[in-house]
């Protein structure tokens, strides 16, 4: 970046200090900016972990679907921080240096100290480049209020107290709404933080979802009532401790499937040139009424990247468009028994992970999904709708990139018949009991109704996108500071005919139809959209349940340091 002067004795706010925060001060500090002030405000007691990688959201047992080659630069590789750890911190999570390498996961808990140690790294490096650093911990911030006028931002503090700024980025990460947990016995609106889950129990367990969400509630609740083994020949065996137990767990998964297996993976995906470029986006808008097509993208950033990698798979799918390739791809899913598919797949991801060899349309389908989020905001009303229902759903199979150990204890789960997998379809719904537990109601396979009723229910779907309604900001929402999300539909007559079934498209003033989508609107930089459509210069948000309309499929550290990027740029004027 080529600093100028304009954040020159600026004051900029940071609302909370996990991963999204940490790569945010990295961004500014890199900037080399003088005369900086930074407060980060993070309601919690630990810097860099947020939520996935702390208390909150694991316990010792969870681990994280990436390693160490695959996450962006930071202050030390994951590699060079593990030589520093204590020894009783390496035998508590049974981590032996002789056998560590960059491609091997870590628990999550231990990732947390590692993102930690790079976020007091940054403070340091901050201090030394004349950015004065204040740090908040136990600090919430409740409402926002603009102030156009004076060219600030006002934050309101849970202490009642009130700041102003010069700008905020809001990096809140990971958010999950409680709707009846606590008042309804036995229901849990998700799994974090997992110590809740610590339960012993004489009782099939519903369990919605049946992927990483889904997998942190099993890994959790498996240890408190059995033991893993592992026999002779290597098999990891599960035994529950009270034989008796009338305990076991009941997966609930769209059509039945299970997500996949993680594989090896050769580089970040930032090591790649798979983002589409301001110019190029332009350039296509401009070719296409204002929209970036959905098949183009598809095209670009999928089909001809695959064919300079894998040539023979390539050669299979050449011919067919996106709804082709899915339906390909999905019915041999759809074919094979659920746990059949999953051993097959973890035996290829072995192999893959031992060879150091990627199954590249997997690793490109990853890509794609990184890809598709900064042009996604271009898409049309219909394009966004046919991702939805069409290839979103692939890729969260996909990508989900299961830990070999998580599915070493799936398998043994299920082998041991403490694990059962139930195929449910969109219509089915989960109905809460006055006195506790719940009913499920779905229709089987052969299309016969089910009511299923449970004394305990996890609702294990992954981190929801929040609507517009429920973002937490009402300073925001009441001066019209920002604006729902939503996609304009390229054919009116489309709109027209669905208007009747879906009550999320509406009528612009303009008298295009749009359909609205999750959360609030933002432009390429992560700066807010006011209900005017005029841009804001003061706020910023990459806390992805309130983006999730124009950034559909990605979170993670790439897309922390993809959007930290775009922010800073845009903070200089670069933009």
């Amino acid at each position: 970046m080529n600093s100028n002067v304009t954040l020159e004795n600026k004051q900029i706010a940071i609302i909370g200090g996990g991963p999204s925060g940490l790569f945010m001060l990295k961004k500014l500090i890199d900037a080399g900016l003088p005369d900086l002030t930074v407060h980060i405000f993070e309601k919690g007691n630990q810097l860099g972990a947020g939520m996935p990688y702390s208390l909150q959201g694991a316990n010792d047992e969870h681990v994280t679907n990436v390693s160490g080659n695959e996450i962006p630069h930071l202050e030390q590789t994951v590699g060079e921080w593990i030589k520093t750890v204590h020894p009783d911190t390496l035998a508590r999570f049974h981590i032996q240096l002789d056998h560590f390498h960059e491609y091997r996961v870590l628990p999550r808990l231990l990732f947390g100290q590692y993102l930690s140690e790079q976020f007091h790294r940054l403070e340091k490096r901050a201090a030394k480049s004349g950015i004065l650093l204040e740090i908040s911990f136990g600090c919430e911030v409740v409402d926002i209020l603009d102030k156009p006028a004076e060219g600030k931002i006002a934050l309101e503090l849970a202490s009642g107290k009130n700041i102003e700024y010069d700008h905020v980025v809001l990096c809140t990460g990971h958010l999950w709404p409680k709707h009846y947990e606590g008042k309804v016995a036995g229901y849990f609106d998700s799994p974090y933080p997992p110590a809740k889950l610590k339960l012993v129990l004489d009782h099939p367990v519903a369990i919605r979802g049946a992927s990483l969400t889904a997998i942190d509630a099993m890994r959790t609740l498996a240890r408190q009532h059995g033991d893993y083994e592992r026999s002779s020949d290597g098999l990891l065996t599960y035994r529950l401790k009270n034989s008796s137990s009338k305990f076991r767990m009941v997966l609930h998964s769209r059509e039945g499937l299970l997500p996949g297996v993680r594989f090896h993976l050769e580089e970040s995906i930032l090591g790649r040139d798979s983002l589409f470029d301001a110019n190029e986006i332009k350039t296509i808008r401009a070719a296409h009424e204002g929209f970036v097509p959905l098949d183009l993208v598809f095209e670009e950033k999928f089909k001809k990247p695959l064919a300079a990698h894998d040539p023979e798979f390539y050669a299979q799918i050449a011919e067919l468009e996106m709804e082709a390739f899915v339906d390909r791809v999905m019915q041999l899913r759809e074919r094979l028994d659920a746990f059949q598919l999953f051993r097959a797949e973890y035996k290829e991801a072995a192999q893959s992970i031992k060879r150091r060899q990627s199954v590249y349309w997997k690793e490109l389908l990853c890509g794609l999904s990184y890809t598709l989020n900064y042009p996604a905001k271009y898409f049309s009303a219909e394009d966004m709708l046919r991702f939805k229902q069409k290839l979103m759903p692939l890729i969260s199979l996909v990508i989900a990139f299961v830990p070999q150990s998580s599915a070493e204890e799936l398998l043994a789960l299920y082998d041991s018949d403490i694990l059962e997998l139930v195929a449910v379809g969109a219509d089915s719904e989960v109905v809460p009991l006055k006195d506790g537990g719940i009913v499920y109601h779905y229709s089987d396979e052969n299309r016969q109704d089910k009511m299923i009723e449970y004394q305990t229910f996890i609702d294990c779907i992954g981190q929801p996108h929040l609507s517009f309604e429920a973002i937490p900001y009402l300073g925001l929402k009441e001066k019209g500071t920002i604006a729902p999300a939503k996609l304009q539909f390229r054919a009116k007559e489309t709109a027209k005919e669905m208007m009747d079934e879906n009550q999320d498209i509406e009528i612009g003033q303009d008298s295009n139809y749009y359909l609205k989508v999750p959360g609030l609107a933002i432009n390429d930089y992560f700066q807010v959209v006011d209900r005017y459509l005029a841009l804001n210069p003061r706020i910023y948000v990459m806390a992805v349940p309130f983006i999730g309309g124009y950034n559909p499929d990605y979170s993670g550290l790439d897309f922390c340091e993809t959007a930290a990027t775009k922010i800073a740029q845009s903070l200089m004027g670069e933009n």
